[in-house]
């Protein structure tokens, strides 16, 4: 697969953890006004709310003119998760140490 075909798939995969998971789960720990989540806490809420997305991985039609773009996605997605949950994804641990920091 080209690049120029996998790139703003691999943009919106970049931006969904911290645009939309970090931002739902701050959100999330702000009104149950709990001000020190642990930072395992934290990544399995954004995960959570990544989640919510799955189904938009299964967007694209099932015929081959997608099979590649639909098993990179499939592929690319369940990357993204692992590495928020193992603390590999630089912006989430950013978003964590931003809110407990917060007065």
């Amino acid at each position: 697969m080209r690049e120029d075909e996998r790139f703003e798939i691999e943009r919106a995969l970049d931006l969904i953890p911290h645009v939309i998971g970090a931002s739902w789960a701050t959100t999330w720990f702000r009104l149950n006004k709990i001000k020190r989540p642990t930072r395992e806490e934290y990544r399995n809420k954004v995960v959570e709310y990544v989640k919510f997305l799955e189904n938009l991985m299964d967007a694209f039609p099932k015929s081959d003119n997608f099979q590649e773009i639909d098993s990179f996605t499939k592929k690319r997605y369940n990357e993204e998760i692992e590495k928020i949950l193992q603390g590999k994804n630089p912006e989430i641990e950013k978003r964590f140490d931003r809110y407990v920091d917060y007065d």
